[in-house]
């Protein structure tokens, strides 16, 4: 059997324990009905899927290089990244070790059009994050106006209550305390990472002192007292640990400890990694860069085949990148555009009926009426001690699911479908100046380029199912066989 682990997430905002259950018991769903063994998996608590600074994430990603393992199961995609950049960089890497990534909900096939959907998934993820923050902060607002504590790391030195709201932990505040006076006095990082780790004090994640953890505490307005939820801050709305001065102190040498960013540029871009191949060895083409006599840096593609003897040329990676965009943008008309927005339509409709908000109404009506059939009990005249524990079980429970379903129908993007084609039609208007732009076109309608000297080069792309008739045309582009075209004619001018 295909061996596969299982990664899962749940955010701090908007989820708890029980989505990690329901998202393992799809996953292993999943593999069941398709002959896969699950060997472990990888879980990451109350973490956002806006950043790749996930534990057991990079963990499953630096144990992929050990190849134990072909693919990585998650519920959706959204579980895996909501960022672009993060998303294709980490599905590059594994790929690179021979693993990929299957969603269990959104039912995402290997052939160009599930790639397709997949990137466009991906990419509407991301582009409506900021939408998706503004209804789970519209979520927990109640809370915050009471200023209770509404998810994810506890702060050291803080503990909640029962109430949910903030109250000194007398057994890890004065560390707080310490850090700050410590750092206000001249002691490098490296001497309070040392002292904190000497004392065995564990940070809010359970790790071991760095940079970055010690810098959270730094900063953190809360230890002035202030209650911080999002954008609201309230004075006093918290227990105080640390006074303004010493606070004011450790911002002022921070500062001075700040040194300047480093002169170091970026490293450009290569938009076409993983889909340029060569059309002479077949090799995959890579990115590479290098330094003229006069210092200039230039940055070109070339055929990894060269070390077995392939004699393709150099492309320079303006040309080349340039003209499977125009190409690309030529491909999204009208009919295509339509019916791939029909077609994500359709897959989120089908996930609304499948997905957690039809589990949580489910398991809802089974617990009402459950409670109603107890209470017919207790009208008969039938109470005992046994039945009445249960009836206030079922009702704890109940509180509990209405929220969890209410915290479900406020994250679930439910796009009509004319929102969804407007958000594909997007990529034709979007500025291509931009490199976030740029591979976000690639990655989405580009499944491979296939690249030769003799301007008989091809593009085949994620579109084979969303066009009507015969789409061989369609889906084979013919980059340099049109001299006449400015973009298509100069792209093989090697290096």
């Amino acid at each position: 059997m295909k061996k596969a682990v299982i990664y899962a997430r749940f955010s701090s905002h908007s989820q708890n324990e029980q989505s990690i259950e329901g998202q393992l018991k799809e996953c292993l769903a999943f593999a069941e009905r398709n002959g896969m063994r699950i060997i472990g998996d990888y879980i990451d608590r109350a973490l956002t899927g806006t950043t790749d600074k996930r534990p057991e994430f990079l963990r499953m990603v630096e144990e992929s290089k050990k190849q134990r393992f072909e693919f990585v199961i998650v519920y959706q995609l959204d579980r895996f990244a909501r960022n672009r950049y993060d998303s294709a960089t980490y599905k590059a890497k594994l790929k690179k070790n021979g693993v990929r990534v299957l969603s269990a909900k959104e039912n995402i096939t290997d052939d160009p059009s599930g790639i397709l959907i997949e990137g466009v998934l991906e990419s509407m993820a991301e582009y409506y994050s900021a939408e998706l923050s503004q209804k789970v902060k519209r979520g927990v607002a109640i809370s915050a106006s009471k200023l209770r504590f509404t998810g994810g790391a506890i702060p050291l030195g803080y503990r909640i209550d029962e109430n949910k709201h903030y109250q000194i932990n007398e057994s890890e505040a004065p560390y707080v305390v310490k850090i700050y006076e410590m750092y206000a006095s001249g002691k490098t990082g490296v001497e309070i990472f040392k002292f904190l780790n000497d004392q065995q004090l564990k940070t809010t994640r359970g790790g071991t002192w760095n940079k970055s953890s010690l810098n959270r505490i730094l900063v953190n307005r809360r230890y002035l007292g202030y209650y911080i939820c999002g954008e609201q801050e309230t004075k006093g709305g918290i227990p105080q640990i640390v006074n303004e001065e010493l606070f004011e102190q450790v911002q002022q040498q921070m500062t001075r400890n700040k040194k300047a960013p480093s002169a170091r540029k970026a490293e450009d871009a290569y938009i076409l990694t993983t889909k340029l191949y060569c059309g002479l060895c077949g090799s995959l083409i890579t990115g590479v860069s290098g330094t003229s006599r006069t210092g200039e840096k230039h940055y070109y593609y070339k055929c990894f085949g060269y070390k077995q003897g392939c004699k393709k040329k150099n492309i320079q990676k303006i040309l080349i990148e340039d003209a499977v965009i125009e190409d690309t943008l030529k491909l999204l008309d009208d009919e295509v555009i339509d019916n791939i927005s029909k077609a994500l339509h359709d897959l989120l409709q089908e996930e609304l009926k499948s997905g957690n908000i039809s589990r949580l109404e489910k398991l809802l009506s089974d617990n009402k009426r459950a409670i109603e059939n107890l209470m017919k009990v207790l009208m008969d005249g039938k109470a005992t001690d046994l039945i009445l524990a249960k009836l206030d079980q079922l009702q704890k429970e109940q509180k509990d699911i209405e929220q969890q379903l209410e915290t479900e129908r406020t994250a679930y993007l439910d796009f009509t479908l004319p929102q969804i084609r407007r958000y594909v039609k997007r990529f034709k208007h979007l500025d291509y100046s931009v490199t976030a732009n740029r591979q976000a076109l690639i990655d989405t309608f580009v499944n491979k380029v296939y690249l030769s000297d003799d301007g008989k080069s091809k593009i085949r792309y994620n579109v084979t199912d969303f066009h009507s008739g015969s789409f061989l045309e369609r889906m084979v582009g013919h980059i340099g066989l049109e001299p006449t075209t400015p973009a298509m004619s100069r792209q093989y001018s090697p290096n």
